[in-house]
């Protein structure tokens, strides 16, 4: 600040206002500060902004998915990258780690906030009973869910609607003629699974279909399992639906290592459109949303939440169905006569 100073000269209180963006300087003073600390190569000190004022400058997340699973998933890689586009505007760099379970998680939000190393976090994947919740209005701690606005305790929530997805996803397949459907779940632990699951249940009885769901975890291997007893079924499903893509992309597998046609022995989609949904033969017909977006959409709310602003939910747009090579008619064997195509499951 003292080189600051004297190049400018101008006091160091001068140089403090301007860097800080305060007032009591002029407009061109400030220019001409921010100018020159720019060509000293000047960066803040977090430390020492979070002595003056208390602000840690930076963001906080934590996720306590198993380590083999967020590593495959494409819905956190895009995420991730849109709250790290909107935090890089203003240089706001995000704490990632992971934990292996709630309680864990909970202790490094109290330690961040005892030592104030960020600002605010971001929670993902909200439990039913979401321990974390009572936790962070305790500290006072900001924070944006990122999910539906049920038991937040009146945290901000940016949010999409899962249950017209799921209704849109399953009339799409009883247009198609489809009475049986299956679906694999994420974790019933989480909120937005026990939506999905009784949008599932609901809307399947609304239009007199059978359903099936069988819970996973989001894992290839959880997929393929789940898949194989559905299709095991004496009455199987001509039609799956997926609460992941990974999921998907190995249920596909799995069909057609039953010796089932996709999909003219059984129709998929995927939820989370993603790349992995091209890139299988026949491509997945998928629920897509513009998931980068969402995570921005966090990251300004949780920005106006540090700064002690009100922040309102954000119901962001619904998912819609992207079609693809994955869902068709309903086999005419199947409809008319209950017969069954491919071996049964080892």
């Amino acid at each position: 600040m003292q080189d600051i100073a004297r190049r400018a000269g101008v006091t160091k209180a001068a140089v403090s206002f301007a860097l800080n963006g305060r007032p009591g300087v002029s407009e061109p003073t400030r220019r001409r500060v921010l100018a020159i600390a720019h060509e000293l190569g000047w960066q803040p000190s977090s430390a020492a902004r979070a002595l003056s004022d208390g602000r840690a400058g930076s963001f906080g997340l934590v996720v306590d998915r198993p380590a083999r699973t967020l590593g495959l998933e494409p819905f956190f890689m895009q995420l991730i990258s849109g709250i790290q586009a909107e935090l890089v505007r203003d240089a706001t760099p995000l704490l990632l780690t992971m934990a292996e379970d709630q309680a864990a998680e909970i202790a490094l939000h109290r330690g961040w906030w005892a030592r104030r190393v960020v600002d605010g976090v971001f929670l993902v994947d909200l439990r039913v009973d979401d321990a974390r919740v009572p936790v962070l209005a305790e500290l006072g701690m900001p924070a944006v869910v990122i999910g539906a606005p049920l038991g937040t305790g009146g945290l901000p929530a940016v949010w999409s609607d899962d249950d017209a997805a799921v209704v849109t996803a399953v009339r799409h397949l009883a247009g198609l003629g489809h009475r049986r459907l299956g679906r694999v779940s994420g974790p019933g632990r989480l909120r937005h699974t026990a939506i999905r699951t009784a949008a599932f249940e609901r809307v399947t009885a609304e239009l007199g279909l059978a359903g099936t769901t069988i819970e996973g975890d989001y894992s290839g291997g959880t997929g393929a399992a789940a898949t194989r007893a559905l299709l095991g079924a004496p009455r199987r499903p001509t039609a799956l639906l997926y609460d992941n893509d990974v999921m998907a992309v190995s249920g596909l597998t799995a069909a057609q290592g039953l010796g089932l046609a996709v999909p003219g022995d059984v129709s998929i989609v995927a939820w989370d459109d993603s790349a992995l949904c091209g890139l299988v033969h026949p491509s997945l017909t998928a629920l897509s949303r513009d998931i980068a977006a969402y995570g921005a959409h966090a990251a300004r709310r949780l920005r106006q939440a540090a700064g002690g602003g009100p922040v309102a939910d954000l119901q962001d747009k619904a998912p819609s169905l992207t079609l693809r090579g994955s869902t068709g008619p309903v086999p005419r064997r199947v409809a008319g006569t209950g017969e069954r195509r491919g071996r049964a499951p080892e």
